[in-house]
């Protein structure tokens, strides 16, 4: 018979034993799991070159699944479980900390098929959301700029995008953005500072991030040189910006004709620099143009009568200086033009030439001389514009 001693040594013999051999196997176990995962995610990598796991809103069956920033992963296991991707939501939060996804899946739209397994899904979750790229033209007006964002099929509320637009206090992050004039008469208090360029946005971005990815680029375009060339001129960077959304939508921004936006500032910069209180006044089209798209009209080439005696604080042609805020998004060039006006130039007075040029002059005589030779292309255009909105609202 065994001693009580002996028991004890082969019980804790066994005990280890069988310690020792669930940890080899554990060991095994795990080896395998770890080669044969790193196999599957190599396959998974290589079908995605191969465009063979790419899904779109366009694939049968595709669900869109929206990740928000700051979702955990139980959050987006519940998420996936509520629109019938996988079936248990425990296991995929384990798997995915197990496999080192968790915390690794993107915030943003992504698109899923039911088909797919878990290593997949977990897979695809951590590769960049959909996003559209639209490119925002040079002087695009926020009219302009909030239609071509809901052609590329963003699904945002345009009156949460308002708000943005008029909630400076949340973008104070920016620097440019606490110097902005607070003024009643304001359109939208961030117009003018979505900078114009190419961008790539989630589908379902939010207001919020939507001029948050303008305003970071804005940051970048806002050089220190051009804060002390504003102050030099006695400017703020914010006036500089609404003068450069005028010269922006009176220059003509093709190539041969970059000299004359140069010379249009100085034009601009001569009368707001006057000391005759009528000379002040910038008198630009641009500003009427800005009025009328207000109220769904067309542009005009030359202001008529009618419109230079609009109510409005943005109105050139009846109030001195500059407008309450700018009436575009102006781009890089016409932000230097506002900063550096052409040296040495006398001209109170231009328009355009019909070729795409302008025509410059320094008195009243010169210049009504000018508008005399160019304004049966102005009617003509205008003719013609009009003709091309009507047949545009009866398609």
């Amino acid at each position: 018979m065994l001693s009580k001693r002996v028991k004890i040594a082969l019980v804790t013999a066994v005990i280890v034993v069988g310690v020792l051999a669930c940890g080899l196997l554990g060991v095994f176990l795990g080896y395998n799991y770890v080669m044969s995962q790193t196999e599957r995610y190599q396959a998974l990598e290589k079908a995605l070159e191969n465009k063979e796991l790419v899904i779109t809103e366009e694939t049968p069956g595709a669900v869109m699944v929206i990740i928000n920033s700051g979702d955990s992963t139980s959050n987006i296991a519940k998420s996936l479980k509520e629109l019938k991707l996988i079936d248990n939501e425990l296991f995929f939060t384990v798997m995915s900390k197990f496999n080192g996804f968790d915390g690794g899946y993107l915030a943003g739209t992504h698109f899923l098929t039911p088909d797919l397994t878990y290593d997949e899904i977990m897979y695809l979750l951590c590769q960049d959301p959909k996003v559209t790229r639209i490119t925002f033209p040079e002087g695009v007006t926020y009219i302009q700029l909030k239609q071509l964002l809901k052609q590329a099929g963003l699904s945002f509320y345009e009156t949460e995008l308002d708000d943005c637009m008029n909630s400076a206090n949340q973008f104070v992050d920016y620097s440019f953005v606490s110097q902005i004039k607070a003024d009643d008469d304001r359109d939208f208090i961030l117009n003018g500072y979505l900078f114009p360029d190419t961008y790539d946005f989630d589908m379902n971005a939010s207001a919020e991030d939507i001029v948050r990815t303008f305003l970071r680029n804005t940051e970048n375009y806002l050089i220190p040189d051009y804060y002390f060339r504003a102050e030099k001129l006695g400017m703020s960077m914010d006036e500089v910006l609404v003068l450069a959304s005028i010269i922006q939508n009176e220059a003509n921004v093709k190539k041969e004709y970059i000299t004359d936006m140069f010379l249009i500032s100085a034009v601009f910069h001569n009368r707001l620099n006057s000391d005759d209180p009528g000379m002040r006044k910038l008198q630009s089209c641009a500003s009427i143009n800005f009025l009328r798209e207000k109220d769904g009209l067309p542009k005009v080439w030359a202001a008529s009568t009618a419109d230079q005696m609009r109510e409005s604080p943005y109105n050139t042609y009846m109030y001195e200086g500059l407008p309450p805020g700018p009436i575009c998004m102006p781009g890089k060039l016409a932000i230097q033009a506002a900063l550096y006006p052409e040296p040495n130039v006398n001209y109170y007075y231009f328009c355009a030439t019909g070729d795409g040029g302008t025509a410059f002059a320094v008195t009243l005589e010169e210049h009504e001389a000018n508008v005399a030779a160019y304004e049966q292309y102005w009617n003509d255009q205008n003719a013609q514009e009009a003709t091309e909105t009507t047949e545009s609202d009866n398609d």
